[in-house]
């Protein structure tokens, strides 16, 4: 039979026996598994060793521990996946409880839209010994959701590697934030000689509003115009008027010549238009704003891709515009990395791949 002894190890640990370490302080969590009953903490890290613990960890197949003596450039998992994360967490971040094995997830403490720094993201994961797992930038949340999870991969970390960490996200603060999103005033022109006439039932006013009351907002106005730019212009100016703060156009997208709304838009001095999107469906989406008042006037002229489809170009702006960012040309074109719909027989959007 082996024998145990102390014994020195790296990283600051001495491996010492069960019976030996009666009276030291426990350095990390020790799982314990009994299959189809219980995954989880057997012992806690700080838990100071007792007799009576020595069958339990023997049962778990700790016939040694490791006692952590930390130096003076080290740190332990825990403590350094505390730091860092408090330094990721932005605007409508919080921390979700306390480090657990060197891992602790950071969750939104209001709904709002997650916004995160890809580049230094990609920075702190380029340090190694430390690792921080996102959902996806432009993601709508809820309070309370899960929207990373920071580790420290080794029980003991290089404090120079947690310092680092901790500058670089300091340098430019807000990593992970979920900013606030407007619960808009939507003021909707329904477009198209069928439907003004009569000759088809209107389908898209019942999506807007859907879509509006999902993010708390309402709609306060749904006018019909044939396609007519003078018609079309006078309804956006009568929604301005009872004060929407958010106007939505459909149809008259395409390039017929009856298809006249991004004209009517523009006649109403609408800034900052962008005609065209890298999103399949959506790619006749327009964008523009009225800007002279208090705040601007978002201004989205949607395709008739909106009927057909649970999930277009106008989900994944929506909510960026209402949490207060301005879309131009740029924003669209980088939306083609990940704008192809896959049309799935069940739409799962926004879990999946559209968009991200």
């Amino acid at each position: 039979m082996c024998e145990s002894s102390n014994e020195s190890v790296n990283h600051g640990l001495r491996k010492m026996s069960v019976y030996e370490a009666v009276g030291t302080v426990l350095a990390h969590d020790i799982t314990e598994i009994r299959p189809g009953e219980f995954k989880g903490r057997a012992f806690k890290k700080g838990h100071v060793i007792k007799r009576e613990d020595i069958c339990h960890l023997q049962r778990l197949g700790k016939e040694n521990l490791y006692i952590l003596e930390l130096k003076d450039d080290e740190m332990h998992e825990d403590d350094a996946a505390y730091e860092i994360a408090n330094a990721l967490r932005g605007e409508g971040v919080e921390l979700g409880g306390e480090p657990k094995e060197g891992k602790i997830n950071l969750v939104a403490s209001r709904d709002g839209l997650l916004k995160v720094n890809k580049e230094v993201l990609l920075a702190l994961n380029m340090l190694g010994d430390v690792m921080c797992a996102t959902l996806h930038s432009n993601t709508a949340v809820r309070k309370g959701r899960v929207i990373a999870g920071m580790r420290a991969i080794p029980l003991v970390v290089n404090k120079k590697i947690v310092e680092e960490a901790v500058s670089i996200a300091d340098g430019v603060g807000n990593v992970l934030e979920v900013k606030e999103m407007k619960k808009p005033k939507a003021g909707v022109v329904i477009t198209g000689n069928e439907v003004f006439y009569g000759r088809i039932k209107d389908a898209f006013a019942p999506i807007i509003k859907r879509k509006m009351t999902h993010f708390g907002g309402e709609v306060i106005g749904v006018y019909y115009a044939p396609d007519d730019i003078s018609c079309i212009e006078r309804r956006l100016r009568e929604l301005m008027r009872i004060g929407a703060d958010l106007l939505i156009t459909t149809g008259g997208m395409s390039v017929d010549p009856d298809d006249v709304t991004r004209f009517a838009i523009r006649n109403i001095g609408a800034e900052e238009v962008t005609y065209g999107s890298a999103v399949l469906p959506g790619a006749m989406m327009l964008v523009a704003y009225l800007r002279g008042g208090d705040s601007p006037i978002p201004v989205l002229g949607v395709p008739a891709c909106g009927l057909y489809h649970e999930a277009t170009i106008f989900d994944l702006i929506l909510p960026r515009i209402l949490a207060g960012e301005s879309i131009g040309r740029k924003e669209l074109a980088e939306l083609g990395h990940g704008g192809l719909c896959l049309h799935c027989k069940e739409c799962r959007y926004p879990e999946c791949p559209f968009g991200k």
